[in-house]
């Protein structure tokens, strides 16, 4: 059997360098919140595959699902023989998703493909060109996703140039001084000095920003978000591919603030591991494609379709938006308890909806100074003990937390431990 180390030498010359990972950690199988390397070492998953497998690693009914459906057909192409699994997940995701009804929905395969499809339907609705994205905002890796992307590197240094009529605005962060006010300001600059509001066809936000930093968007701005678009005539998109399913305590993240979106973008938790994503949205907006504008060969994959109907039954029967609110307490107390009784000085901030929780650290917390390399020896130490942890933020200076939603409170524990130990180690070789 080939070791982690032996897989890194072999990924170094068969992978491009452009392709980047978090950990040298080779995975040969997984379990609910735990994963084994190659190596045969044990560790505590406390990323969920970037938020995919909210369900856990392997459950049962997942695979059971899966399984099944292979014994049937793999493939079929909709837009060829279509399938009543696609439609009946598509009249889930109808009745559940935070959109103005009634709804209509595409499935596709990743979450790239469902911004940029939600792009697609909001330009033909409108007939305008124009899209407002936010700083900090990530909505993927294609081209018109890096467009809307609100940081350069990595995710567009060296790609452009970019879409046309893409405009990046200030989101609002409270913490690095960023208020709901200012970020509206600046939507408003948007529209008296660069481009009309008749000109712009939807708003895309998330809720919850994911690579950005974990940072939550204001409920009162979304309020004045949703009023400034009714006010234009401008869609408003929820990104909800990485806040979607269960991980923020509700289905999805817009619930928390009780707006309405036109449309939103799904993809990550609804596969329960496999690759599937969705465009719901009005009714109105999702028709204004000509036919043939929407689909590809493999969206909506009847296996993913399969293990996304058993994804929704697990979230209802086990009632993981409520396990969600309670890991999250876990996780946002624990972090608070170790800024608060400890000497280390660089906890910047903690914060967290539901199970979707994060800790920024900086060189002191009088400054504020990001602190990327300390985040990176933590991400390092925990590895070394047994745990897998993941960065994100604009600075790669915040830590996030995203156990899956079926871990006991004991694995979560165990987590958090491995966590505080390793924030105090890395402190000290950085110092």
């Amino acid at each position: 059997m080939p070791t982690s180390a032996e897989l890194h030498e072999r990924r170094i010359a068969a992978v491009p360098r452009g392709v980047a990972h978090a950990t040298t950690i080779y995975v040969k199988r997984a379990k609910n919140a735990e994963l084994w390397s190659e190596d045969g070492k044990r560790y505590i998953d406390f990323a969920s595959g970037i938020a995919v497998v909210n369900t856990g690693h392997q459950h049962p009914k997942i695979v059971a699902a899966i399984e099944a459906q292979l014994k049937a057909f793999s493939h079929a192409c909709f837009q060829v023989t279509p399938y009543e699994s696609y439609v009946r997940l598509a009249e889930r995701l109808n009745a559940i998703a935070p959109v103005t009804r009634p709804a209509k929905t595409i499935l596709l395969s990743t979450g790239a493909e469902a911004v940029e499809n939600a792009v697609k339907v909001a330009r033909a609705h409108t007939g305008r060109p124009g899209i407002v994205s936010f700083s900090g905002g990530f909505h993927g890796r294609t081209l018109m996703a890096m467009a809307l992307t609100g940081k350069v590197v990595p995710y567009k240094k060296g790609f452009g140039p970019f879409p046309a009529d893409v405009y990046n605005v200030l989101f609002p962060n409270t913490y690095h001084g960023v208020s709901s006010e200012q970020s509206l300001d600046a939507l408003h600059t948007l529209f008296k000095y660069t481009a009309d509001p008749s000109s712009i066809a939807a708003i895309i936000i998330e809720p919850v920003q994911g690579e950005g930093g974990f940072y939550i968007a204001p409920f009162d701005f979304l309020h004045a978000l949703r009023a400034l678009c009714d006010e234009h005539g401008i869609l408003l998109i929820a990104d909800e591919i990485q806040t979607g399913f269960a991980r923020t305590g509700k289905m999805f993240g817009l619930e928390h603030s009780g707006v309405k979106a036109d449309v939103v973008t799904l993809a990550k938790g609804l596969g329960g591991g496999l690759p599937l994503s969705a465009v719901t949205g009005r009714a109105d907006v999702m028709d204004a494609s000509s036919p043939g504008g929407l689909g590809g060969t493999y969206a909506g994959n009847p296996v993913a379709c399969a293990a996304a109907h058993a994804v929704l039954d697990v979230i209802e029967e086990e009632k993981l938006c409520a396990r969600a609110e309670a890991l999250g307490k876990i996780i946002i107390d624990r972090c608070n308890n170790i800024r608060n009784r400890s000497n280390l000085n660089c906890i910047g901030d903690v914060r967290g909806l539901g199970a979707m929780c994060a800790i920024e650290l900086v060189k002191d917390t009088a400054s504020a100074e990001p602190a990327p390399q300390l985040t990176q020896t933590v991400m390092k130490v925990a590895n070394e003990k047994g745990l897998i942890l993941l960065s994100c933020g604009t600075y790669g200076n915040v830590i996030r937390f995203l156990v899956p939603l079926t871990a006991s409170d004991d694995i979560v524990h165990d987590g958090m431990d491995i966590f505080e130990a390793s924030l105090t180690e890395a402190v000290t070789r950085i110092a």
